[in-house]
């Protein structure tokens, strides 16, 4: 007879189920079977890492959709072999491999195995990092490293929290401006008594080669993105600080009323950093607030060679940190900072059965205090720091240092073959470029299109894409530093390869 039944009909004729019943949860006694099914789960991540030889296997949509329908919820498997023998079918054998050198796609960073290890205690453990009496020493470990982080940024005074990725922290920054703006200025707290009437005339800066997640925030928080003023950019596509001049006269002069700006410490279509200094006098000017999206160059923190790229980032209000793209950690593990600790005050709401109002929040410290959206949250802080005590900053900057390095001698030679043509040079590591069979030009984006799709559908090599003023660019992201120039040639070889078939074929 089924496992299933047997419970079930135990449990409604009221009999006391064996030990054997309750196996399955973590607890005192289920040790041999944590150990067993942790054990058989490690064996196929081992698997996966022998196996892959390409990053992805190619397989369409619609035949692992097919696959995963057949899946019916209420059959249960019968031990763990079958159900890693499912997980492989359906997931591992076609998870994208980001640890390969011919993975050079998105910003997706290969993880250091300190911070696995730290997963396997943060899973198990399962503590929630919001009140002290659910993690104490996680949130003495997370404060730690917000305390860290602030003072590789610059500040004195700051704090923070950890999030759930970039956005989030976006959206945090962009909350603080708002409300402090409203607390500062007109007196008027949004957080108590709503949006103030003029609220739809709040303008924030962005460069129209930020990400979009500034745009989500605006509606998120109820201004609409008509909120948002794209700032021009200069030739390397980082935010032109005449032009943000001139926006903000010029939205002065409609009328409007600017609040913030966000400059971007690393785009993520070409790895370029604002002139983050002369957009901090700009705001100090006019003083508005400066939040600084550093998700993707927040790695430069680690490194004394190429630190000089981030000046400026100390002169910001508030910065997002994401240590999942940079710091080379597994997703999420994320974080917001402020310059002036007292800011988050503005985002503090009492529970009594959580955070109380009388509790004396320096003696029982709760981080649920400085969390706009999370409550339960993860203890992602500890895979941090399983990689600091472990590895070091200096190594993972000198991670950060090959990257760049490899950027350099990869634009280097894009620029030297004729048939690719290297739209711009990145700070960082994100280069654009398309494939030319000579001058031709007439038809790039579409041989350029069949290139990204072809080599995708083979699995042997996962580039990303965008489109820059109409014209459709291939898109190296480097954040490997096991890659190396000899796998880029390879790469582009088979761009080349499938750029000429392309020709044959049309």
């Amino acid at each position: 007879m089924n496992t299933t039944l047997i419970r079930t009909e135990v449990s409604a004729i009221g009999v006391q189920p064996d030990q054997d019943f309750y196996k399955d949860i973590f607890h005192q006694n289920s040790g041999t079977e944590y150990a067993q099914a942790v054990k058989l789960a490690q064996e196929r991540v081992s698997d996966f890492l022998k196996n892959n030889k390409k990053p992805f296997s190619g397989i369409k949509p619609a035949e692992i959709k097919a696959k995963i329908d057949k899946v019916d919820f209420e059959i249960p498997l019968p031990d763990y072999e079958s159900l890693l023998d499912e997980v492989d079918e359906l997931y591992v054998n076609h998870a994208t491999a980001f640890h390969l050198p011919e993975y050079i796609a998105h910003l997706n960073c290969p993880v250091v195995i300190p911070a696995l290890a730290a997963e396997v205690i943060i899973s198990a453990i399962n503590s929630s990092q919001d009140t002290y009496d659910q993690s104490a020493g996680g949130t003495f470990i997370e404060r730690k490293l917000i305390d860290w982080t602030s003072e590789e940024v610059g500040f004195k005074h700051g704090d923070g929290v950890f999030t759930a990725g970039g956005s989030q922290s976006n959206l945090m920054g962009l909350l603080l401006a708002r409300d402090y703006y409203a607390l500062k200025y007109q007196k008027w707290n949004i957080k108590l008594d709503g949006l103030p009437s003029d609220a739809s005339k709040f303008r924030i800066f962005v460069s129209d080669k930020a990400h979009f997640s500034n745009h989500k925030t605006t509606w998120v928080l109820g201004l609409g993105e008509q909120a948002i003023i794209n700032v021009g950019v200069d030739q390397r596509y980082r935010m032109d600080p005449e032009k943000l001049e001139k926006a903000i006269a010029d939205e002065i002069e409609k009328g409007n009323i600017p609040i913030a700006i966000t400059a971007t410490a690393g785009t993520t279509d070409f790895g370029n950093i604002d002139p983050l200094k002369a957009i901090a006098n700009i705001a100090a000017k006019h003083k508005l607030w400066l939040h600084v999206d550093a998700a993707y160059g927040c790695g430069l923190l680690l490194t004394e060679k190429q630190r000089h790229l981030l000046n400026g980032i100390e002169l910001a209000d508030s910065v997002t940190i994401d240590y999942h793209k940079s710091f080379f950690q597994p997703v999420s593990s994320s974080a917001f900072i402020v310059k002036n600790k007292l800011h988050l005050n503005m985002i503090k709401h009492h529970a009594d059965y959580l955070n109380p109002k009388e509790q004396n929040y320096d003696a029982l410290p709760a981080q649920v205090n400085k969390s706009v959206i999370q409550t339960t949250r993860r203890f992602d802080a500890l895979k941090l720091w399983f990689t600091l005590r472990y590895m070091g900053k200096k190594k993972l900057g000198q991670f950060t240092d090959t990257l760049i390095e490899t950027t350099q001698q990869t634009a280097a030679y894009l620029e030297s073959d004729p048939n690719f043509q290297l739209l711009c040079h990145s700070d960082i590591g994100v280069l654009l470029f398309r494939y030319l069979d000579g001058p031709l030009e007439s038809n790039s984006c579409e041989v350029n299109k069949y290139i990204k799709e072809k080599l995708f559908f083979s699995g042997e090599v996962l580039v990303a894409s965008t489109k820059v003023n109409g014209e459709f660019y291939l898109k190296f992201t480097i954040l490997n530093p096991l890659t190396t120039l000899n796998d880029i040639k390879n790469i582009l070889n088979l761009i080349k390869q499938n750029g000429n078939e392309y020709h044959r074929l049309n």
